[in-house]
């Protein structure tokens, strides 16, 4: 069985969890923009958190389902129909041979999971479906491609119409506020650079993509230099170049960089950005803890693990 690709989204791939192990070698891990939806999409069918699904970004997407299938779609900033029929985001459904399935671009986000019982089939490279074109690992997804998904079982029906409660949800904004735990290089920062960072209000620059999101605000200045000898960036640092303006590592980022990094942005928080759309919402930022960081973090993934799902009976049989 396979998913036709019709129209795709102006960043569309296949993403999976993530590449494991070669950061050391200069390759990112990539993976999802917003690994809540992601990971919540995977969860309702049963699949494993790091089943690959495909990840719809920026703009509309058309794909048609060719053979029955469960499956869900996680995310925001989207409207969902199957066949011209609106349905919900975060829930299970069952799709049938030559069902269309649209996501149509609306306000409010900018990424959307959709997932198949059993996950995606694509090409593994280095131990991963996650796409990263710009070593050559994969593509961007185009009309007319085919994806392969798994026969669907009978049993997996059980599922259709589960939702995720709003409660479990990230609490998606147009205007977030972020949580970021103070970077290395602080003392590189011209006194009260610190104090602006978290009392400005940053828009996300339309030059944005998976590698990284440059945000436009308040500058931020250096003592002297915003270079330094590249060393290793991780997931969420936030880097000021030359110019003041932040630019947030995000799930394609470099493995190493040359500029200072003022702050990383908490893991839980992560979603939230990524769903900010270029031009529109506004970022404001918060100090937290590590060790607080570390154990929401921890919180979130239990609470997904043992989730209690809602029953949307109305979708069970469509």
């Amino acid at each position: 069985m396979t998913l036709l690709i019709q129209q795709p989204a102006l960043l569309m791939t296949v993403q999976d969890g993530g590449r494991r192990g070669y950061q050391r070698y200069g390759m990112p891990a990539s993976g999802p923009m917003d690994w809540w939806a992601f990971r919540a999409a995977n969860l309702l069918l049963g699949n494993a958190p790091e089943a690959a699904c495909v990840e719809v970004g920026f703009s509309s997407a058309e794909i048609q389902l060719q053979g029955r299938a469960l499956l869900a779609v996680c995310g925001t900033g989207f409207r969902l129909t199957i066949n011209h029929i609106e349905m919900p985001l975060w829930m299970a459904f069952l799709g049938r041979p030559g069902d269309t399935i649209r996501f149509e671009k609306r306000t409010g986000g900018n990424w959307a999971y959709l997932a198949v019982a059993g996950g995606i089939q694509s090409p593994v490279w280095m131990g991963s479906r996650s796409a990263y074109p710009a070593a050559g690992l994969g593509k961007p997804l185009a009309a007319g491609e085919h994806l392969n998904i798994p026969v669907s079982s009978a049993g997996g029906v059980m599922f259709a119409g589960r939702a995720i409660p709003q409660a479990q949800q990230p609490a998606y904004a147009a205007d977030p506020v972020i949580g970021v735990i103070p970077g290395p290089h602080l003392y590189r920062f011209a006194q009260g650079s610190w104090e602006t960072f978290l009392a400005g209000a940053y828009k996300v620059s339309t030059q944005s993509n998976r590698m990284g999101y440059r945000l436009t605000g308040p500058s931020l200045a250096h003592h002297s230099s915003a270079d330094l000898v590249s060393q290793a960036i991780v997931l969420g640092a936030v880097q000021v170049p030359g110019d003041g303006q932040p630019i947030v590592m995000m799930a394609d980022h470099p493995t190493t960089g040359g500029y200072t990094i003022i702050a990383t942005v908490a893991r839980t928080d992560l979603p939230l950005l990524a769903q900010v759309e270029p031009g529109r919402g506004t970022l404001r930022f918060k100090a937290v803890d590590l060790h607080a960081s570390q154990q929401a973090w921890v919180g979130v993934v239990k609470m997904l693990d043992q989730i209690e799902f809602d029953q949307e009976d109305l979708w069970t049989g469509f």
